[in-house]
């Protein structure tokens, strides 16, 4: 169709680099305070667990999972990653410059979509 598709927050607000705990706590001022409110950490660290069990054996960390999914689809042109270190960028390249992910892996990912909204 000629249109090119970004893929925005790979990472889920976080949600995906396995640094999000249940205690974990963000400045009242931060969007992510409201994002995960209530019982919303519980639910991320439960589905990210179960996203690592199935994921063991695939090479790479979570984020760096996520990201490659995010870029897998042939319409993806890049995604849009949080950055807030020169570490995470160097990461996110890494990754980024490995490609879209097997589709053995793809299909380990499906069975864990989520359709949740927690911008509401």
């Amino acid at each position: 169709m000629n249109v090119g598709v970004l893929a925005r927050s790979p990472f889920d607000e976080g949600s995906l680099t396995g640094t999000i705990t249940e205690s974990t706590e963000f400045n009242p001022k931060e969007f992510r305070a409201f994002y995960f409110r209530g019982d919303r950490k519980k639910q991320v660290v439960e589905h990210v667990a179960a996203l690592e069990r199935d994921l063991e054996g695939v090479e790479g960390p979570l984020a760096e999972i996520a990201l490659r999914f995010a870029v897998s689809h042939p319409a993806v042109a890049t995604a849009i990653p949080g950055m807030r270190t020169v570490r995470n960028v160097e990461r996110n390249v890494a990754a980024a410059d490995k490609g879209p992910l097997e589709e053995s892996t793809l299909q380990i990912l499906k069975r864990h979509a989520w359709n949740k909204n927690f911008y509401s």
